[in-house]
This record gives C-alpha cells, sequence and structure tokens, in this order.
C-alpha cells in the first residue's frame, strides 16, 4: 500500500503542475492585453517538425529606429526588449533586464528603409489540430494573429486571420 500512495501522490503532483499552468495561461487571455499583430513569414510545412506555424509577429518600436538607421558599424546590434500595447500596436522598449526577447536589424522587412517597423526574435508558434489545413496565402493578403501580452515572455498566439485590404476573415479550426 505504501508504494501505491506514493504513486497517487505524484500522480496528483503532476496533475496539480498541468493545472496550474493552464490556470496560468487561462488567467492571463483573461487580464492582459489582447491585440491583433501582423505577422511575417511562415514555414508552413516540413514533415519533421509537426503541425504549427512559426510566426514572426511585427513590433514597432521608435527607439530603435535611429539604433539601426543608415551604415550601423554592427548590424547585428541585440538589445533586450520588453513588450506593451500602445495604440493599438505591439510596442517594444529597450530592457536592461534579460528578457529573452529582442529586435535585430535583420528583423525588418526588405525595402523598410528607416521605419520603425521590426520583427519579435524568437519567433513564436501557432499549433494547429491534425485535421485543420495550414493557411495558403494569396497574393496581396497578410497572415494576422491574435495574441496576449503576458508581463513576461514572448506573446501568447490565441488565432489567426488573413486580411485582405479591409476584408478580415478569422480562420476557423472546426
Amino acid at each position: 500500500m505504501k508504494t501505491f500512495s506514493r504513486s497517487l501522490m505524484v500522480a496528483l503532483l503532476e496533475v496539480a503542475i498541468v493545472l496550474s499552468l493552464g490556470g496560468k495561461l487561462l488567467y492571463e487571455r483573461a487580464h492582459r492585453p489582447r491585440i491583433w499583430v501582423r505577422t511575417g513569414s511562415v514555414d508552413p510545412e516540413l514533415p519533421i517538425r509537426g503541425r504549427y506555424l512559426t510566426l514572426n509577429l511585427e513590433v514597432h518600436s521608435p527607439e530603435f529606429a535611429s539604433t539601426f538607421k543608415g551604415n550601423n558599424p554592427n548590424p547585428y546590434t541585440w538589445q533586450w526588449i520588453e513588450l506593451a500595447t500602445e495604440n493599438g500596436e505591439l510596442v517594444a522598449h529597450k530592457s536592461d533586464k534579460q528578457t529573452g526577447m529582442n529586435l535585430a536589424t535583420w528583423g525588418r522587412r526588405p525595402n523598410q528603409g528607416n521605419s520603425d517597423v521590426y520583427f519579435l526574435w524568437p519567433s513564436v508558434a501557432f499549433f494547429l489540430p491534425e485535421h485543420a489545413e495550414f493557411p495558403r496565402l494569396k497574393p496581396g493578403e497578410e497572415l494576422w494573429a491574435e495574441v496576449t501580452i503576458p508581463r513576461k515572455g514572448p506573446p501568447r498566439p490565441i488565432q489567426l486571420a488573413v486580411k485582405r485590404g479591409v476584408e478580415w476573415n478569422p480562420l476557423t479550426y472546426r
């Protein structure tokens, strides 16, 4: 009986850990800011990696526009960032703490000039159900992701939408 009670305690501990993580995610989804963010490139189908999309989220950062302008002697400068939502946009601010998130010059769209739009590094993953099809974008379409902005760590994707002009189509996976 001693072995059974120990096994039961370990099982209950594991269930408590999983439930606490799920509770934390649900709490953040209900109480933290949610925002739609345009994504960059996606790699929809590699046979060895599974059913998810790698999303490169666009981040605005006026603080970095001057840092990466012109002939920067070190084009791969890394700077820790903290994320916030301002005026309906995802905005990155410089941070003195190691946050695990950063921006770099290579995280910009081609021919972007001196814009303040970058990509967040690292990318975030959006997991798809087994029966769902990967979104295939046609010319003129953009992929957007609704994300929760936690206090710490990268954004957490909730859902995807395809935008063409002003038409907005959230993707459903039923």
